[in-house]
């Protein structure tokens, strides 16, 4: 399968993106022409995307959270690369409620409008160098969350610490959300329109992405089943392995044995 090649997060990146990769595309044991599945697993973050074409085509995508997997036909691309946002940046550096990107891929320029068609621009003269596309949307980025207002930056911080509150502790639980509530010092209430407006999702679909997550990234140590499923967070293996489905449409043993759904054109 096609692979992600993390990059170093410039540091006055740090408290507004997670990580920064490059699209490595590999070709399976019959040649070149014959390309890996290119495979969306699920993921709460909030990315944008450059990428170029064949064709010296170049665009810039936000792509919302994603709550299934999804398969496509590999596909070539000179550069793709992926910016991860923080949980709580989106909403300040896009403009809208994550909750309204859900499981869909838009242009940026739909959402800033000139300035991105401008950003892009010069990023398509980058000549495909990941470090200068980087610096070049380091800048657009600081320049951005610049404008926004105290209140709006002080929001975004809140949703984070819910996240990571929501996220795995080394003892493998994960705080409920009452408490995270009443740590933070907010309602229940507005815990969870918090989590829409800035995160996208409910705060129990943020976790089963999270378990799901942790999967796919244990599961190449060769851990046993039953042990990997308590170190994610679930009751059992029965109940991992019936989330795994919901979301990633097939069973684990079936997806790391390659056994995937129908791909669709990229």
């Amino acid at each position: 399968m096609s692979t992600e090649v993390p990059m170093v997060v410039p540091d006055r990146l740090r408290r507004l993106v997670r990580g920064v990769t490059v699209l490595s595309s590999t070709t399976t044991a019959d040649g070149p022409g014959d390309r890996h599945p290119l495979v969306h697993v699920p993921d709460a973050d909030t990315s944008l995307i450059f990428r170029t074409t064949s064709a010296d085509r170049a665009d810039l995508r936000v792509i919302g959270p994603r709550t299934h997997a999804s398969y496509y036909v590999g596909k070539d691309f000179p550069l793709c690369l992926r910016i991860r946002l923080h949980p709580g940046a989106a909403r300040s550096l896009l403009g809208v409620p994550v909750n309204e990107l859900v499981d869909r891929v838009i242009s940026l320029d739909e959402l800033w409008g000139a300035s991105s068609n401008e950003l892009t621009a010069t990023l398509a003269e980058a000549g495909g160098d990941p470090d200068l596309v980087i610096k070049h949307i380091e800048a657009a980025l600081l320049t951005r969350i610049a404008t926004q207002s105290g209140a709006d930056l002080a929001r975004g911080e809140l949703v984070r610490a819910a996240a990571e509150a929501l996220e795995e502790r080394p003892d493998h639980r994960r705080e409920p959300v009452p408490a995270i509530a009443r740590r933070l010092a907010v309602s229940e209430r507005h815990l969870r329109d918090l989590f829409a407006d800035g995160i996208g999702l409910p705060p129990k679909r943020f976790q089963r992405i999270g378990r799901v997550r942790e999967v796919l990234a244990q599961a190449a140590g060769g851990r046993r089943w039953a042990q990997l499923s308590i170190s994610a967070g679930y009751y059992d293996q029965s109940h991992m392995t019936s989330e795994f489905r919901t979301l990633m449409g097939v069973t684990p043993t079936a997806f790391f044995a390659g056994r995937l759904p129908a791909l669709r054109p990229c």
